[in-house]
């Protein structure tokens, strides 16, 4: 048994707010019942009807990868008003997904969004050691001695970091591009770790998240995982890859 207004939203009826107005002006019927009382629950095998019409609730788990533009912050709300990850994704599934990790307010690049809450937890958790990839642009050009430091671990205030994979890319223009892999999840860790080599970040975008690459998509937008996708992150995290699809 779900909240009615939760199974309204995960059939593309509006945000949860906007179910709940349905429900408050009785145009939802529960098996024949019309519900006017917002705290009901139902059954997603019930028969429910919006304004007479049976309402159709996807099977099945919702797995996003979003392109991050900068200036969004990675959070379901923001009691300072500030635009999140939640406004580039379809109104119908905001109220069921949820982004996987974090990413700072002007990073770009990859984050996976989804209502999978065992694969979540899973990518989340140290012991798996999910790889993340980024795209550094960084100003002036570390030398070789402080790419080894990078590589090999970096004190930072809340400890040494993990052997982190360190490409100089390209360089140019008094700024750099380091293609950057580490396994942990701190706040603001590339950053830092730049930082502490004394050439901070410009740019940030993040390219790959174990398995998932960020491709072409493009700012700002978001596609819909396929089957293998899934598998693969399953497969990465140790999940059976036979269910949760």
């Amino acid at each position: 048994m779900e909240r009615l207004q939760k199974l309204l939203a995960r059939a593309g009826h509006g945000s949860r707010r906007a179910c709940e107005e349905l429900i408050r002006e009785g145009r939802v019927t529960v098996d024949g019942r019309t519900v006017t009382k917002l705290g009901a629950k139902a059954s997603p095998d019930a028969d429910i009807r919006v304004d007479g019409e049976p309402i159709s609730i996807p099977e099945g788990h919702i797995y996003l990868a979003l392109n991050k533009p900068p200036g969004y912050v990675t959070t379901r709300d923001d009691p300072h008003g500030r635009p999140t990850v939640m406004d580039l994704v379809p109104e119908g599934w905001r109220d069921r997904i949820y982004p996987v990790g974090r990413l700072d307010q002007d990073t770009t690049g990859l984050l996976l969004m989804t209502d999978d809450g065992e694969l979540t937890q899973r990518l989340l958790h140290p012991r798996h050691h999910v790889p993340k990839q980024y795209l550094a642009d960084v100003e002036g050009t570390p030398s070789e001695s402080q790419l080894r430091r990078l590589r090999s671990g970096i004190e930072l205030e809340d400890g040494p970091t993990q052997p982190a994979e360190v490409m100089l890319v390209a360089s140019g223009s008094g700024e750099s591009r380091l293609r950057i892999t580490i396994t942990e999840g701190r706040n603001r860790q590339v950053r830092r770790m730049c930082e502490a080599i004394g050439h901070p970040v410009r740019r940030l975008k993040r390219v790959a998240m174990g398995p998932l690459r960020l491709g072409e998509l493009p700012l700002g937008q978001y596609r819909e995982l396929s089957v293998g996708q899934v598998s693969a992150l399953r497969q990465a995290v140790g999940l059976p890859v036979d269910d949760g699809e």
